[in-house]
């Protein structure tokens, strides 16, 4: 029966979800566009509210741009690092957040909450739904990433609504995040934060019934 798939494709599904990183140690190597263009074919096969499809990509790539993020991040972190007492600042501090130097391709991807598409079917209770949708799409493409052998690193340290400013977003067009893409420099099937002794994961997924 055509959707229904065997154990060693669940098998391996489980690993490439297992394998999936937030990537800040990239190789500069370029990209292929062919490979990213199949990865970016993710953001049409993802579900998302009244068939809405509310992602906006932009791809950076000019030096001024990209200097523009940097600065952002930079200034932001700073912020991030004088809200934690002295124990957990040394530890941040080493941290690496981005590699927003190396990464050979940076997309900022965007909601749309003015998209007349879908005619507001599902987000009229629950606009957020919408961003909901993009996350979602954002999963995928990361999944398909993986399986070509790239990493995303999602970098989440920004003043989104200066980010939007620099790169001359659109107003209706909200800041969901940005994705630097690359092959990474080394591949771990645990976060790097867990490694580091950031936070660990829970032991197990505990579901209440009432």
């Amino acid at each position: 029966m055509q959707g229904q798939f065997g154990p060693e494709f669940r098998a391996e599904l489980a690993d490439l979800m297992r394998w999936r990183r937030d990537v800040r140690h990239f190789r500069t190597d370029p990209v292929e566009a062919a490979v990213l263009d199949r990865c970016l074919q993710a953001f049409a096969m993802a579900p998302s509210v009244g068939l809405s499809e509310p992602w906006r990509l932009l791809r950076v790539e000019s030096a001024a741009a990209r200097a523009a993020v940097t600065q952002n991040f930079e200034a932001t972190n700073a912020e991030a690092l004088a809200t934690y007492d002295a124990d957990k600042a040394g530890l941040y501090a080493r941290l690496k957040l981005a590699g927003l130097r190396e990464a050979p391709v940076h997309l900022a991807v965007f909601c749309d909450d003015a998209t007349p598409k879908g005619a507001g079917l599902g987000a009229a209770s629950m606009p957020e739904t919408r961003a909901y949708s993009v996350v979602g799409a954002i999963t995928l493409f990361w999944l398909m990433l993986r399986a070509e052998g790239l990493g995303l690193g999602w970098v989440s340290i920004l003043d989104p609504d200066r980010l939007a400013r620099d790169l001359a977003a659109p107003e209706s067009w909200r800041f969901i995040g940005y994705l630097c893409v690359g092959r990474p420099e080394e591949d771990s099937d645990t976060p790097e934060l867990a490694r580091i002794g950031w936070e660990a994961r829970a032991p197990e997924l505990i579901m209440e019934s009432r």
